[in-house]
């Protein structure tokens, strides 16, 4: 089994809590506008980590994370890209990736909006965390995680926090 956590837009914010809620995760994603390395270096210290840029990194980040990103963990295939919107509603790089790689999650960032959707079309697990950050119009900073064993994906909780705390 392993346990994975999300992350997305930190805008280079990583508070305390989301370090709490993340200890004992096996790997932890992070979908973009990371803000800067500072959250980068908190998030090793929990675990490994996997990450893609976001729209407002500079090249810090953008030379150690890719635009997107398809991988496993253990029997579920992963793509994760920033602007990726959502069922019914993908960006046309995303849809197209989709198509290509038939992951069974697809987790996008940068609208803020946490949305854990299944989409019947692609035959996915349409992933959002939300925004983990200061900046936005979102009152409530989110992240999640859940387990993975073999092909089966179990135990997804959400942890919010209310903005303007940081560690």
């Amino acid at each position: 089994m392993t346990r994975v956590g999300v992350i997305s837009d930190t805008h280079g914010s990583f508070d305390k809590e989301f370090a709490a809620f993340f200890s004992g995760c096996d790997l932890l994603l992070h979908c973009g506008d990371w803000g800067d390395r500072s959250v980068l270096d908190k998030m090793r210290k929990i675990a490994p980590v996997k990450g893609v840029y976001g729209n407002i990194d500079g090249n810090d980040i953008r030379i150690e994370f890719p635009e997107y990103l398809v991988f496993e963990v253990e029997k579920v295939r992963f793509l994760m890209i920033h602007i990726g919107g959502y069922p019914g509603r993908y960006s046309p790089l995303a849809k197209s990736l989709i198509r290509r790689h038939r992951p069974k999650i697809q987790i996008s960032g940068h609208s803020h909006i946490l949305k854990v959707i299944n989409d019947p079309v692609y035959n996915l697990l349409h992933i959002n965390p939300g925004a983990a950050g200061n900046s936005g119009f979102h009152k409530v900073k989110t992240a999640l995680k859940f387990d993975i064993d073999g092909d089966n994906i179990s135990n997804l909780k959400v942890l919010e926090v209310k903005r303007n705390r940081r560690i």
